[in-house]
């Protein structure tokens, strides 16, 4: 048998309904010298959503619970108090049926579960002070363990309604959430809108929606009332998280409370007092106003490795020829988990022992983890000032990039290094493009004001203009295209009219990433100018990147009949090129498709002389994947000179989830003035470039430094004598893509942390190869990827733990190789876009644990072989590609 004493006290007073008009809303009543006898139960269950048949984690506690009125305010017979309530019969046991293998609290008693303690802790009362209904204060004893408030303060949470209709803000262990009342005579039903409640715990989670996490939740208490109290309190609570990108990644909480009157007997009569004080004092001097709000639960791992340990035995899966497999991010991501519970110097002894192979590995885990002792770590760790070590202090700077939730410090750090002696120019550059990409997103959270936020917005906002050389201006202009300033648009409006190509093209595709509302006519009349060479003539690069502006931002008639007029009018591949992007846009159905089909019911724009134009120029659009849950495109454009060497080559690839749109990757290879080694004649506007090849690329939202394969002539003939074909890195480490991290406050007291990240580890490398004798000229996109989600719910109550996994992994490669045989004219051109067989992997895991260190867990699998393919593109590609395989054969 075991005694609880819980003392309610509750002065109903008159209070007015938040809706205007509404009647005063009174709580419930109790009669004198009366004792109600009720049973209380609370279950908790957890499991993978939609459900599993291995049954759900979790446990249920119940018990018998007496209440009776102790105190009325002899100044007003609506104002009342509660009284003692004796719990027993307490009984924790699991939430399903359980083998006895499977039962962990198999032979376990209520003590030896709670501990002598907590249990101690139960027996003591606490005291609910009640003002019409609602909570206006929870005493209990500070030196109660946390675990236990929490749960006096649940069973609380039914103690508390309005018997008129209406909503309301109130204050409970949930929160200060809305609630939603709807009364009768003899039922209430009280809904809480939980996306409105505000806890002191606060989490995090990734900006970007696609790759996000969605939480779907409801609470719903149906109150039956027999003389003005309580007959029966039935609550369920339920929590849907899934991740957005792969909705079967998903988990599911279900928290249920049940308040039920057994029955009603003789009682002890009210006490007599005036005021509230007065009342707790003559129950016991110890009670203290803790407050309704729950506390932070301490736990202890006990037997958890530390993060030197943890290292120890995850470093083999970071060796860099481990990344392609799934174990490389699966052991990242709990890698992470280690270092947010680590101190400055723990992570110092980890960088510091690692191998020279392993070390840019965890450098990527240590940035990822995006707590004050990391970043303070790594600053200590890096040089800036030493060139040598340009490779991790570069993967330093991505991760810092990819952060999901950066602050102000992050930025800030990064200023200071931007201030101070770098190095290496390459990372002086790639600390100022960063640094934009952490402007955009510390904007998406409304921290645009903040005071490094504005130091560095100014900084790169008049950056193209402090300076002369050719790379710091491009350096400034990368960065603005991370940063989607508003205020960045004029400038860039103003830069793309540049003599110098690089600039414009730049400052054009960082205006096709802005939203289409912020697209001025300004910027379209600019643009515009520009395609059509109305001021200056315009290298092919730059009046491409014009006319993809113009297409995608809502073009008018005029806008798009003058393009199509156009077409005939321009370099040979220019020509093919324009004709095959009207053609795409077409048959993907892209928002200018409708205005354009308009703009070719004119003869004059749509006849057989404009549309039958020769070239091998392209641009092409397809699905990769299309599910309910996520729609992922890819797009090749490939644009050539009139020569047949590859002046652009860009392949994009995007998925949209829930209404929003993830730039995922972007690999752009440029070449310029080659016309010589064939002894070709350049375009217009061409004749005077430099021989230059690069490759830019843009992940995940972020634009990257640019990888320079050769610049000038020198350059070029000695990388030509000395290329191998192999490619050149681009991107190469781990990434964290979904981070997110959250205290889900249960209405009955309980608290539910829920963790969802996304691994994903990656190579991204590609090449030109020229070969004179053949005349044939090869550029390879290699990309290699695995990819793991893992989604973690827990409910820890120190004494019990219960949690469920869920997960997935793949790994995955895609190559985009262009070949171009230019011995003939119109010379052969191949695209191939292929996917490897890939295996797709799907986990489910439940454990219970006890503080006596006892645990079972159980895990199911479910593994799927994806078979490969080549992304298909149009006809005229396949036709060329039979040719040259025929003629290299």
């Amino acid at each position: 048998m075991l005694v609880l004493a819980v003392l309610l006290l509750c002065a109903a007073t008159s209070v007015t309904a938040s809706t205007k008009g509404a009647a005063a809303a009174a709580g419930p009543q109790l009669n004198n010298n009366q004792l109600y006898k009720f049973s209380y139960t609370t279950e908790l269950l957890l499991d993978k959503a939609p459900g599993s048949k291995e049954g759900s984690a979790g446990y249920r506690i119940s018990s018998d619970v007496n209440i009776n009125l102790v105190w009325r305010d002899p100044s007003n017979k609506d104002d009342q108090g509660y009284s003692l309530q004796q719990i027993s019969n307490v009984r924790i046991e699991p939430v399903t049926e359980r083998s006895e293998k499977n039962n962990i609290l198999h032979g376990a008693t209520t003590e030896s579960i709670l501990g002598k303690t907590k249990l101690a802790a139960l027996t003591k009362p606490f005291l609910v002070h009640l003002k019409n209904g609602k909570i206006k204060a929870f005493y209990s004893y500070w030196s109660e363990p946390a675990t236990i408030k929490n749960l006096k303060r649940g069973i609380s949470s039914l103690l508390q309604f309005q018997i008129h209709t209406g909503k309301v803000v109130e204050n409970d262990v949930s929160g200060r959430c809305t609630v939603q009342y709807q009364a009768t005579q003899v039922q209430v039903t009280r809904t809480k809108i939980l996306e409105t409640c505000k806890t002191s715990e606060t989490g995090f989670t990734t900006h970007s929606t696609v790759l996000g996490v969605n939480r779907k939740s409801s609470s719903v208490t149906v109150f039956k009332l027999e003389d003005g109290f309580i007959r029966s309190a039935e609550a369920e609570e339920t929590h849907f998280l899934a991740v957005n990108a792969h909705q079967s990644t998903a988990a599911k909480i279900l928290s249920r409370q049940s308040l039920v009157l057994l029955g009603k007997e003789a009682g002890p009569f009210e006490a007599a007092g005036k005021d509230v004080a007065g009342v707790v004092k003559s129950v016991d001097e110890k009670l203290a106003a803790v407050g309704v709000v729950p506390e932070k639960l301490k736990t202890q791992c006990k037997g958890c490795p530390s993060l030197f340990e943890h290292w120890q035995a995850a470093q083999k899966q970071l060796e860099p020829a481990s990344l392609s497999k799934a174990m490389a991010p699966r052991s990242f991501l709990g890698f992470i988990q280690s270092i947010r519970k680590a101190s400055k110097d723990e992570i110092l002894k980890v960088l510091k022992s690692a191998s020279k192979t392993t070390l840019p590995q965890v450098v990527d885990a240590v940035t990822s983890s995006q707590t004050p002792a990391s970043l303070d770590a790594m600053l200590e760790f890096l040089n800036f000032t030493d060139a040598k070590g340009s490779v991790l202090q570069e993967r330093f700077l991505y991760a810092c990039g990819f952060a999901s939730h950066p602050n102000e410090r992050m930025l800030q750090a990064l200023l200071n290094i931007a201030k101070g002696k770098i190095g290496s120019t390459e990372i002086k550059e790639s600390v100022v493009i960063i640094m934009g990409a952490l402007v955009h997103k510390l904007c998406l959270k409304g921290s645009c004001n903040l005071s490094t936020v504005v130091q560095v917005k100014k900084m790169i906002l008049e950056g193209p203009e402090s300076t002369q050389v050719e790379s710091e201006v491009q350096m400034y202009l990368l960065a603005l295209k991370n940063s989607l300033l508003p205020e960045a648009i004029p400038i860039l409006t103003k830069i793309a009219e540049s003599e110098v190509g690089s600039y414009s093209t730049i400052a054009l595709t960082a205006l096709e990433r802005y939203d289409v509302s912020l697209i001025t006519p300004e910027v379209k009349q600019t643009v515009n100018r520009i395609y059509h060479q109305n001021r200056r003539i315009y290298e092919k690069n730059v009046r491409a990147a014009a006319a993809d502006v113009i297409l995608s931002s809502n073009p008018s008639y005029i806008e798009v009949k003058n393009l199509l007029l156009s077409i005939g009018n321009l370099p040979h591949e220019m020509n093919k090129y324009m004709l095959s992007k009207i053609q795409d846009i077409l048959r993907f159905q892209m928002p200018a498709s409708k205005i354009i089909r308009q703009a070719l019911e004119d003869m004059i724009s749509h006849n057989y002389d404009r549309f039958a134009k020769v070239g091998s120029s392209s641009a092409f659009s397809g699905f990769m994947a299309q599910s309910p849950d996520v729609t992922s495109t890819y797009s090749l454009d490939i644009l050539y000179s009139g020569s047949g060497i590859l002046r652009r080559s860009n392949m994009n690839i995007y998925g949209a989830s829930q209404g929003s749109m993830l730039h995922g990757l972007q690999v752009a290879i440029e070449a310029q003035g080659l016309e010589s080694l064939i002894a070709a004649t350049p375009d217009e506007g061409e004749e005077d470039l430099e021989s230059f090849a690069g490759m830019s690329a843009l992940l995940f939202d972020v634009q990257l430094r640019p990888v320079t394969f050769f610049k000038g002539y020198s350059d070029l003939m000695s990388k030509m004598f000395s290329m191998t074909g192999e490619p050149i890195n681009v991107v190469k480490g781990l990434i964290l893509l979904t981070d997110h991290s959250e205290v889900i406050q249960l209405q009955s007291g309980l608290k539910a942390n829920a963790e969802f990240q996304g691994g994903l580890a990656i190579d991204i490398s590609g090449g030109m190869e020229i070969s004179l004798w053949y005349r044939e000229s090869k550029t390879s996109v290699n990309n290699r990827g695995a990819l793991v989600v893992t989604g973690n719910v827990t409910v820890d109550m120190d004494f019990l733990r219960a949690g469920v996994e869920v997960s997935f992994d793949t790994e995955a490669s895609l190559d985009f190789i262009t070949t171009v045989q230019f011995s003939e004219y119109p010379f052969l051109v191949c695209m191939q876009m292929d996917k490897a067989t890939f295996p797709v992997s799907e986990y489910f895991s439940r454990y219970d644990s006890l503080s006596s260190g006892k645990s079972i867990m159980s895990r199911k699998a479910k593994k799927q072989l994806v078979p490969g393919s080549e992304f298909p593109l149009h006809q005229e590609n396949s036709n060329m590609c039979k040719r040259v395989f025929e003629s290299s054969w």
